[in-house]
């Protein structure tokens, strides 16, 4: 049977642009219709309607999120920091901006500097979510080829690419996790400062840390002179690093530039935290290995034997042992010692922990990870400090038939995602080193495994801000290993039970971090009071010292008026 020919009709197409560009010649009805719908098609009702909302696709924003978005093309004329709590979707912000600069024909050339794990996830958001034609630098030529790209700033920075950046001149700039631009003696803040641009956009939960003028950095880098000179900045709104003066003149001139929505607020509702700790009680095997490795860095410490330097890697040596004996076995070897024919040789007493360590042929954390892996049935991601670590939890659900990927900083761009990819189609676990707990978006996870648990509570927290966060739907479950009678179980006490970490999202976390302990981190702290504690008891008690102290600069961050005018991103009357 022979196909029927379709023609189009396309004879009225040419009459109608004539008299779209004459703008005459509407006398019929059907004509005048026309007109009448394309003139419709294009009106904006007030300038603070976002036309993107028709556009969207899959997905509404939330409240804040329109506000925001709405704020920054009114008030801020398309230069702001965005600086909303972490998971309150300060991507959605910066996308609805973008199109809706670009649906006013406002934006066409656009750079999108990111970190470097990020860059296909921005690419994919911004495509399916806002259609934005946005693509992932790759290659030199893709400077000048594409008006959208999504770039990694250390690539962006680096020779060929910092000259194709530079003499190109930007619609619109969008810089993610913008905290890194805080020290203008940088070269990220420099090649930042230096890209053309005529609107911009910093995207960062935590404008300020330890420092006024790392807020003055990131808003003189989006609005030079807003905050004057930094000479007279100092002289007119600084008190101390932290405390400012003239508050109130110093919050309105922020704010100008600045949009900070909290969960405290109420714009999102969160699902809860099942905390469960998970004891692990260490065979006689193990438990003689980490005995051994204690004494010998606590008779370390006292006899006062090397530098500080070394006196901490000997604590790391401790927290590998809570991990791995595979995660021990290569910082026992950096202790060699040079011998006399210039041969490696060990000193006794690292010779007895190796015997010590060869000793252990099971290892009980690792058998109970894939039992509770097996027990909850559903997509896990594990968090372990060490890359020894990971691949004996790789082989060891390997061997169970438990399909599970690798994630870490080391990998490439592609295979990140790859790996990211995998774990959400096709594995049950994503066993991960601390580059999971940064930037990636796992909300499809809902049971988190810290396998060994980080000393810092803000990494704590970014652990589970990749699954506790907007778009998640269930109840998200944390499952806390801690070896019994180990620094390990001492620290998720502190953690659990005295700052109640795992409970709450502190959104004033990093500044709470930076008043304890004379700004010295945290986890340093920790070392110290492992190494000059002489028991189990003192050890609690200095850690109970130190927890108080959180809670008291918890308590003074949320009342003191002076943080007001940061915290709240409310602009003022």
């Amino acid at each position: 049977m022979e196909s029927v020919p379709i023609r189009m009709d396309r004879r009225w197409l040419n009459h109608f642009i004539t008299h779209m560009e004459q703008d005459n010649g509407w006398t019929t009805w059907d004509r005048f219709q026309l007109a009448v719908e394309a003139a419709q098609a294009e009106i904006v009702p007030e300038f603070d309607t976002l036309q993107c909302l028709k556009v969207l696709h899959g997905f509404s924003p939330l409240p804040h999120q329109v506000d925001t978005a709405r704020r920054v093309l009114g008030e801020m004329r398309g230069r702001a920091i965005l600086a909303d709590e972490v998971g309150l979707g300060k991507t959605i912000e910066a996308g609805l901006i973008l199109k809706e600069y670009m649906i006013r024909g406002l934006v066409k050339k656009v750079l999108i500097l990111v970190p470097s794990s990020l860059v296909l996830q921005w690419t994919r958001e911004l495509n399916q979510k806002f259609r934005i034609p946005a693509m992932a630098q790759k290659k030199a030529w893709m400077w000048d080829q594409y008006d959208v790209l999504v770039a990694s700033i250390d690539t962006a920075k680096r020779d060929p690419h910092r000259t194709a950046v530079l003499s190109t001149h930007y619609d619109m700039l969008i810089v993610d996790e913008a905290h890194k631009l805080k020290n203008r003696r940088t070269k990220n803040w420099q090649f930042v400062n230096e890209i053309q641009k005529k609107y911009s956009l910093l995207l960062t939960a935590t404008p300020m840390q330890n420092d006024l003028h790392e807020l003055y950095n990131l808003v003189t880098l989006l609005k030079p002179g807003q905050l004057g000179q930094q000479n007279s900045f100092s002289t007119n709104y600084v008190a101390g690093k932290r405390k400012p003066k003239n508050e109130a003149q110093l919050r309105e001139e922020v704010m100008r530039v600045m949009i900070r929505n909290r969960r405290s607020d109420g714009h999102v509702h969160f699902t809860k935290r099942n905390v469960i700790t998970v004891p692990i009680t260490l065979s006689p095997e193990e438990r003689a290995l980490y005995d051994g490795v204690t004494t010998f860095v606590r008779d370390s410490y006292r006899r006062g034997e090397g530098n500080l330097k070394t006196l901490l890697s000997l604590i790391i040596l401790q927290r590998e042992v809570c991990s791995s004996r595979d995660a021990a076995f290569l910082t026992l070897f950096k202790l060699f010692k040079k011998g006399a024919a210039g041969q490696e040789t060990l000193s006794p007493k690292v010779q007895h922990l190796v015997e010590l360590l060869r000793r252990v042929k099971e290892q009980s954390k690792v058998k109970e990870a894939v039992r509770l892996v097996q027990e909850i049935g559903e997509k896990v991601i594990l968090f372990t400090e060490y890359r020894a670590t990971q691949d004996l939890l790789l082989r060891a659900l390997a061997e169970k038939n438990i399909y599970a990927v690798p994630y870490r900083g080391g990998f490439a761009r592609n295979k990140k995602d790859w790996m990211m990819e995998l774990f959400q189609k096709r594995a049950q676990v994503m066993v991960a080193t601390e580059a999971g707990g940064e930037g990636i978006n796992l909300q499809f996870c809902h049971h988190i495994i810290n396998f060994d648990l980080p000393w810092n509570p803000m990494r704590v927290e970014q652990r589970i801000g990749r699954v506790h966060r907007f778009g998640q739907e269930n109840d998200v479950t944390i499952y806390n290993f801690a070896t019994e009678n180990t620094i390990e179980e001492h620290i998720l006490w502190l953690l659990h039970e005295k700052i109640n970490m795992f409970r709450t999202v502190i959104g004033d976390l990093e500044t709470i971090l930076g008043q304890i302990e004379q700004q010295e981190e945290m986890e340093k702290s920790l070392m110290r009071i492992m190494l000059e504690a002489d028991d189990d008891q003192e050890i609690r008690r200095r850690l109970s010292d130190l927890g108080d102290q959180f809670q008291d600069a918890h308590q003074e961050v949320a009342n003191t008026p002076q943080q007001e005018w940061l915290r709240d991103g409310t602009h003022p009357n």
